[in-house]
């Protein structure tokens, strides 16, 4: 499935709180799964307190479920508890891939 669009997620978590967050992206790969659209989805640390979701899709209409998937809702509900910051949720369009 080639990929046309897609989102860049980061997120920052509270001091004492990355750890957490870590298992909390590590356990949301099986909902990501059952979930329709995502080309290819990727959480990842960038530092201690910083992480984020890649994700991708063939079509805007994909990309739009994500933003309202399981994922998003949990997060959604969890944020206050994990997050310095509201998550940094920046569309963006694939112009290459391998």
């Amino acid at each position: 499935m080639s990929s046309s669009v897609g989102l860049l997620v980061l997120l920052e978590a509270i001091r004492g709180k990355e750890q957490e967050l870590s298992s909390f992206l590590s356990d949301s790969l099986e909902s990501v799964v059952e979930e329709q659209g995502s080309s290819s989805w990727y959480a990842f640390r960038i530092n201690q307190s910083q992480f984020g979701i890649y994700d991708t899709f063939a079509h805007e209409s994909g990309r739009q479920a994500q933003l309202v998937g399981k994922v998003a809702e949990t997060l959604g509900t969890r944020a206050e508890g994990l997050l310095a910051s509201p998550p940094k949720i920046q569309p963006l369009e694939v112009l290459a891939f391998k």
